[in-house]
């Protein structure tokens, strides 16, 4: 039997699907899985596929049974999980040999890995995988960091599975260590502030328009026919069609109003904190997450505060404009938290990039990534999305709308926490002169923390110490 070019730890349904996409694409592929009993059931339901996958039950006999140096992807739960099984397979490894850590993982376990691993030559990839089961099967956006070794090892495969966008596989080498597992971070951040404003365009319109479901779902149909499509634009008016089959009430009504969240929003918004930054778009979604978790909460307070919601005065063009607007805001806010890290990490991102490989595949694929690849390929002014000449002027154009419609739900009582946001920034950085003067004043007058005067070098302190 020839040996397999690839081998993929863990049969679940992301591990499932890339390794039928390898097989279908011509490679040999090793599976193995904890449970040995899922093996036998997957090799069962490849089809004509089995004849490119190589089953073994026995971890010795999958490592033995790879090409070297070899290349082993595992899609298992980051944490714990992959320490037992990077423990349990390193001392069957040989200098040479890669391990790609495929989930979501926090990418400073991913740097710490590649560090400890990196001493007996063995290299770590942390690699991220956007698209769902979907995406993984047929083609998904893929963002690697790791070694130029482990990447010249890794190309062909990937780029053979992966999304293609005009031709272009999404897919690259981004830089080293964590950089992949960064980069797909901050992507599920942006997926988390997209969603948060669909569902809060939703809510205006459901509960301040009284649209019912079906129309929402026209709306976001004819949306995604024009400047604002996306895959989850598209998704969210499919999901709008269908009805409940045990009611026949509209589906999206029988579906209890608490989102979950599996932690990579969350890791956003403490590495934009951690580096200095704020993405308060991410922040207020996460934030929502989690207020609609405390759903017996909100009941109680809608008796005892009132849950009130006034009737909205809404057209098609101030929403589709408010939409865009946030929605570049959104994916800048995404990419400052990318630079701040590139900067502290060394990893000099290429941000055009990163652009083009989200534009098919993934998740927040949208019709603005061509737009955001081509901005980073110009001298974008102060590193700015937001000042690049054409965001600059879509902005003028749809910031108008966002603020009628921001104003409009908080005079009406509807929550719109990541618009609100949204606009907070854009209103923050548009003014050369801000308030943090007082808050300098406030720091120095009870800590002696000191200040610096306009104008002037070095740190003053004011009068009142006199």
């Amino acid at each position: 039997m020839p040996k397999a070019q690839i081998g993929v730890y863990g049969l679940g349904t992301m591990g499932s699907a890339l390794a039928l996409n390898m097989a279908e694409k011509g490679f040999q592929v090793a599976v193995t899985n904890r449970e040995a009993g899922w093996i036998s059931e997957f090799i069962a339901e490849a089809g004509s596929l089995e004849k490119n996958l190589h089953p073994h039950e026995l971890l010795e006999d999958f490592v033995s049974g790879l090409t070297t140096p070899r290349v082993i992807l595992f899609m298992i739960p980051s944490g714990r999980p992959m320490d037992i099984m990077i423990d349990a397979i390193a001392p069957l490894l040989e200098p040479g040999d890669t391990i790609i850590d495929g989930g979501n993982a926090d990418f400073h376990r991913t740097r710490a890995r590649s560090a400890a691993l990196a001493e007996q030559d063995i290299h770590f990839v942390g690699m991220g995988v956007s698209g769902g089961e979907e995406g993984a099967r047929h083609g998904p956006s893929m963002m690697v960091g790791g070694t130029g070794h482990s990447w010249a090892q890794l190309r062909d495969v990937l780029r053979a599975i992966a999304a293609r966008f005009e031709g272009d596989p999404c897919v690259d080498h981004l830089g080293p260590d964590g950089a992949g597992h960064f980069v797909k971070t901050v992507h599920n951040g942006i997926e988390y502030a997209d969603m948060q404003v669909i569902a809060e365009i939703y809510g205006l319109l459901r509960y301040g328009g009284s649209w019912t479901p079906a129309e929402i779902g026209q709306l976001f149909a004819r949306w995604d026919e024009g400047r604002l499509k996306s895959y989850l634009v598209e998704i969210t008016a499919r999901t709008l069609e269908f009805a409940d089959p045990e009611t026949g009430h509209p589906m999206v009504d029988v579906i209890k109003d608490t989102a979950g969240q599996k932690g990579t929003g969350r890791w956003s918004v403490v590495e934009a904190v951690r580096l200095g930054q704020s993405a308060n778009m991410i922040e207020a979604a996460v934030g929502a997450r989690s207020w609609s978790s405390e759903k017996d909460t909100r009941v109680a307070a809608q008796k005892a505060l009132g849950g009130g919601r006034l009737a909205l005065e809404l057209d098609e063009g101030t929403l589709a404009d408010a939409f865009m607007a946030v929605r570049i805001l959104g994916y800048a806010q995404g990419f400052r938290i990318l630079a701040a890290a590139s900067e502290e990490y060394g990893w000099n991102l290429d941000y055009g990039r990163i652009a083009e490989i989200w534009r098919a595949g993934c998740i927040i694929r949208s019709a603005l990534l061509d737009d955001i690849s081509e901005a980073f390929a110009a001298d974008l002014p102060e590193g700015q999305l937001i000042l690049a000449p054409r965001f600059a002027e879509v902005l003028a154009e749809t910031v108008p709308a966002l603020r009628k419609l921001v104003a409009a739900a908080v005079t009406g009582g509807h929550a719109v926490p990541a618009m609100a946001a949204a606009l907070s920034w854009y209103d923050t950085m548009r003014q050369g002169y801000g308030t943090a003067n007082i808050i300098q004043a406030q720091r120095d007058f009870f800590g002696y923390h000191g200040f610096e005067r306009l104008g002037q070098d070095g740190a003053h302190h004011g009068p009142w110490w006199e």
